[in-house]
């Protein structure tokens, strides 16, 4: 086979490629523009300043929120979970959380129930990673305050059931916070619609922008203690931090170059359609698990139905260690994917893939179908390798 080093098969840890305005205008704020955004009043900071507002209109416009002051601009989705948990969570309340959820919420969990502030539960899921919904009307507590709502499983492209899980939470007075990381800028979400309360999200999985970027929407009415304080260029005069939004949850120098990116990886994503974007990421996925199906050696995890899921496919062979098979797939086949737990454990033992991982392949919206055709031979001669 020919050697190809440019098929990356891990978008759901970071996007790539990213449209070429990305690149450009993260370089052209960094190298022409890089005022610090509230700190001056020359026309650098102004220049800034604006750019920043823009970007969170058009996150407000792709996530459907009325007020773009609501968004606020984070490192990555796991800053916006601490922030989201930390700032939000009392003393003496109860969480409820999945199987399916990701480190950024399960180490902060864990971090609260060990400082005795918190207790929680864990809602399991199937084999599939869809959360156990009769499980979940029968955990709530007087004092649960809180229901955590991994969208989409980094393991196995599972997207959960939203509107009954937040109608099941809202019922009962009880708010939610949505883990969005590998759902933002593929599946379409609608703040307004769903009713969500905290929306968490990455700007550089399925935005298209930079790494360190990413942002926290919280719904009117609700409020945050800021994990970060100090500097914000506003009411500088003051001892405490502004309660206004978003100085009340942002402290520092915001990445700005980041963010220049990250406007155009939203502005890409609006103009090409949240719904275009779905349905090309679902066909690429379905070609990738009928594919892979074909391949009785491999065990597949997940929905085999790819418009139930994100574009998630994780596998393992037998007798062979996922890390071996990523490993033979750069080397000898220039393939990129990602192995191991993809810091989910408890999505693994939900599958049963506990500890030794799998292999995840995440196509993106500038995946080939021939790129997966080139994936999937490569899997028959490793296959065929392996078995001896």
């Amino acid at each position: 086979m020919t050697r190809d080093l440019n098929l990356y098969f891990d978008n759901a840890a970071t996007s790539w490629p990213k449209p070429e305005a990305v690149y450009k205008a993260a370089e052209i704020q960094m190298r022409q523009a890089c005022g610090n955004p509230g700190r001056s009043g020359h026309t650098r900071t102004l220049e800034a300043d604006r750019l920043i507002y823009r970007t969170r209109e058009a996150a407000a416009r792709l996530f459907n929120i009325s007020d773009p002051a609501r968004v606020v601009f984070t490192y990555n989705a796991t800053d916006a979970l601490n922030i989201a948990l930390k700032g939000f969570l009392k003393a003496g309340d109860h969480v409820l959380y999945t199987a399916m959820d990701h480190n950024s919420v399960l180490r902060p969990l864990g971090r609260l129930r060990r400082d005795e502030l918190i207790t929680s539960t864990m809602i399991p899921c199937s084999d599939q990673g869809y959360p156990d919904l009769d499980y979940l009307e029968h955990s709530y507590r007087p004092e649960t305050s809180l229901l955590v709502i991994n969208h989409a499983s980094n393991v196995t492209g599972a997207i959960a059931p939203l509107s009954d899980m937040i109608a099941s939470a809202h019922k009962r007075g009880i708010k939610v916070l949505v883990d969005a990381a590998q759902t933002a800028g593929v599946v379409p979400i609608d703040t307004q619609k769903e009713e969500i309360d905290f929306l968490a999200f990455t700007g550089h999985k399925g935005l298209l922008g930079p790494t360190g970027t990413g942002g926290l929407y919280v719904s009117s009415g609700l409020d945050l203690n800021p994990l970060r304080e100090g500097g914000t260029g506003s009411q500088s005069e003051m001892d405490l931090h502004p309660a206004s939004m978003p100085e009340r949850l942002e402290a520092g120098t915001l990445n700005s170059s980041g963010l220049a990116g990250l406007l155009e990886g939203i502005t890409f994503i609006l103009n090409t359609g949240v719904e275009e974007i779905q349905k090309s990421e679902s066909h690429l996925r379905q070609y990738l698990y009928t594919k892979l199906q074909s391949i009785n050696a491999l065990t597949l995890y997940g929905p085999g139905d790819s418009g139930q899921a994100a574009a998630v496919v994780s596998f393992t062979l037998e007798n062979a260690d996922s890390g071996e098979i990523g490993y033979i797939l750069e080397s000898s086949y220039g393939i990129l994917c990602r192995t191991g737990l993809h810091c989910a454990p408890l999505a693994h033992q939900a599958i049963g893939t506990f500890p030794e991982g799998t292999v995840r392949l995440s196509p993106g919206f500038f995946t080939a179908e021939k790129d997966i055709d080139y994936l999937v031979n490569a899997l028959n001669e490793i296959v065929r390798l392996v078995s001896g």
